[in-house]
C-alpha cells in the first residue's frame, strides 16, 4: 500500500462524528457504510430539515448541494451551510455538487464550506477530503487548547482549490513539526497519523525531521 493510499484509509482514534446529507438513499447508505468502516460515527440526513434536527451537531459534514425540495438547484444546500456554520462556526463542511460546478463550488466556499467535490466523486477522493477536514479540526482544537487562534493561510485566488488545500496542509504539518522540534513520532501522534503517512507529507513538502 502506498503512503497516499494508507493516508486515505487511516483514521485517528479520536475522529469526530460525521454528518452526511444526501437525498439519494442508496448513495447515502453507501457513504454511511464506507465512512463507518473508516471509524467515523456517521449520522445521515436526507434533507436540510432532518439535518438541522440532529443534536449535537457534528463538526464534520458532507453535504450534497442539490437537496429537496429544490434538488435541481443549490439553494437548499447553501441554506444548510449557513445554518450549520451559524450553530458551530468551526464546522468543516465538504460539499458535493454536479450542478454548474464552478459557480456552485465558488458560492459554497464563499459561504464558508471547507472543501468541495464534483460529481461523480470517487470514494477515495471523498475519504481524502473528510480526512483532511478532520485533520484541520484536530489541529484547530490543539491551537484552542493552547490559547491560540485557528489556522489562517494566504494564497492567490488564481492558484485554484488544489494548491490552496496543499498550502494549508503544508502549513499544518510544518507547524506541528516545529512545535515538537522535528520529532516524527510526537508529530504523528498530534496529527492523528501513523509515522508512514507523516513521512509522505515530509517528503512532499521538503520538511526536515529530527536527526538522532
Amino acid at each position: 500500500m502506498s503512503p497516499r493510499s494508507a493516508l486515505q484509509s487511516v483514521i485517528s482514534p479520536s475522529a469526530p462524528s460525521l454528518l452526511i446529507v444526501e437525498d439519494d438513499e442508496a448513495l447515502a447508505n453507501y457513504l454511511t457504510y464506507a465512512m463507518t468502516e473508516d471509524g467515523y460515527q456517521v449520522i445521515c440526513a436526507l434533507d436540510r430539515s432532518q439535518a438541522l434536527k440532529i443534536s449535537p451537531q457534528p463538526l464534520l459534514a458532507l453535504v450534497d448541494l442539490g437537496l429537496p425540495p429544490a434538488a435541481n438547484r443549490i439553494s437548499e444546500g447553501l441554506f444548510l451551510i449557513d445554518a450549520l456554520l451559524t450553530k458551530k462556526p468551526h464546522s468543516k463542511i465538504i460539499v458535493i455538487t454536479g450542478q454548474d460546478e464552478e459557480s456552485a463550488a465558488l458560492e459554497a466556499v464563499r459561504r464558508g464550506a471547507f472543501d468541495f467535490l464534483s460529481k461523480p466523486a470517487s470514494m477515495s477522493d471523498i475519504k481524502t477530503a473528510v480526512k483532511r477536514a478532520s485533520l484541520f479540526l484536530h489541529y484547530e482544537e490543539h491551537l484552542s487548547e493552547s490559547g491560540e487562534e485557528r489556522l489562517h493561510i494566504t494564497v492567490k485566488l488564481a492558484d485554484g482549490p488544489k494548491n490552496t488545500r496543499d498550502a494549508a496542509e503544508e502549513k499544518i504539518v510544518r507547524g506541528v513539526m516545529a512545535e515538537v522540534n522535528g520529532n516524527v513520532t510526537e508529530a504523528a501522534s498530534r496529527l492523528g497519523l501513523v509515522r508512514e503517512n507523516l513521512y509522505y507529507y515530509l517528503k512532499k513538502y521538503g520538511i526536515q525531521m529530527h536527526k538522532a
